[in-house]
């Protein structure tokens, strides 16, 4: 639920809080689906980790009038096909590969959104209702539950802010452990993973806070900027960091032609990195993306890490945006 949908708003770093405003705000930022005036349909595809990890995104939205909307949207990120080989030698100490089996581990987030405009003009707010599940082939899975809450305001000079809060009653996810499975893990290594995991986790809250103002050259040409911070309220390596909260910035840019051909880059994840001679360097994650729009269709692409800036691998981003005006 941290890595984010849809290749436009990768490609800008993330720093999309403010100006959201399509099906995939239900991510970043439900109040942003007040601004649908049509059905609108979000599919995405990522590989990570050299397409060992499949990440997958859907999601719809739709106005309920003119001052509502809802919206519904479901993530899985899964790594499938792993060889279960605990069972390979038999009793009588003999090696017999037909014993090996498969099994998959999974994430899956199922998000149901709600958004309304507020009596003050420009001013909406969203909330965010989660529930995620987890799996661990037959070992174990678990549920979870929480809830995000979010507002954006627009001025009549057109700048827009927005504050997503994230998790805000705290996320907490129930493991159901199976514990004869997990017996045969015990037993490939004799002595060692004794103990059962812990049965319940939890997900602090986080705090997006986020500024944008789009700026229109020529007619034809157009250009998006947003700054953004991060907060999570935690002591990590985040470029501030305290006791009490971590603040990462992002900062975003797309630059568009007749609203039909888009170009995007993005900074962020800045980190004070440790190194061998516990010195701190400095690193940051670039982010680079493309779209292209005709009518209601809207096929973007992002290309995030680029440069090799952070010990992530890279990952080629696919995403399509449908609007069902076209079916007028």
């Amino acid at each position: 639920m941290n890595i984010g949908v849809d290749a436009a708003a990768l490609g800008m770093s993330n720093a999309v809080t403010a100006h959201s405003a399509d099906v995939n705000s239900g991510y970043w930022n439900p109040a942003g689906l007040i601004h649908l005036e049509d059905k609108q349909l979000a599919l995405m595809h990522s590989s990570y980790f050299a397409n060992i990890a499949n990440y997958d995104y859907i999601g719809f939205a739709m106005p309920l009038d003119e001052r509502s909307a809802v919206g519904i949207s479901v993530i899985r990120f899964a790594v499938d096909d792993i060889l279960n080989t605990t069972q390979l030698i038999d009793d009588q100490g003999q090696i017999n590969y037909d014993r090996i089996s498969m099994f998959s581990t999974a994430d899956y987030g199922v998000t149901l959104s709600y958004a309304r405009s507020l009596p003050l003009d420009g001013l909406n707010y969203g909330i965010n209702a989660k529930v995620i599940r987890r799996i661990i082939g037959d070992f174990a899975s678990s549920w979870g539950f929480g809830f995000d809450a979010a507002i954006q305001f627009q001025t009549r000079n057109d700048w827009k802010f927005g504050i997503m809060a994230r998790d805000i009653t705290t996320t907490y996810n129930s493991w159901a452990i199976d514990e004869d499975e997990f017996a045969t893990i015990q037993n490939a290594v004799e002595g060692q993973n004794q103990e059962l995991p812990e049965t319940s986790e939890i997900t602090i809250p986080k705090l997006q806070i986020g500024v944008s103002k789009k700026y229109t050259i020529a007619y034809d040409y157009a250009l998006l900027a947003e700054f953004d911070l991060n907060m999570r309220f935690e002591q990590n390596n985040d470029i501030i960091s305290t006791s009490i909260v971590s603040i990462n910035p992002a900062l975003g840019f797309e630059a568009s032609y007749l609203d039909m051909i888009f170009l995007r880059g993005g900074v962020g994840n800045f980190q004070n990195e440790l190194q061998f001679d516990q010195s701190e360097d400095l690193t940051f994650q670039p982010s680079f993306g493309v779209g292209f729009k005709y009518k209601g269709i809207q096929v973007d692409y992002a290309f995030t890490d680029i440069g090799d800036q952070s010990i992530a691998l890279y990952s080629n981003v696919f995403s399509l945006k449908l609007d069902f005006s076209i079916f007028r």
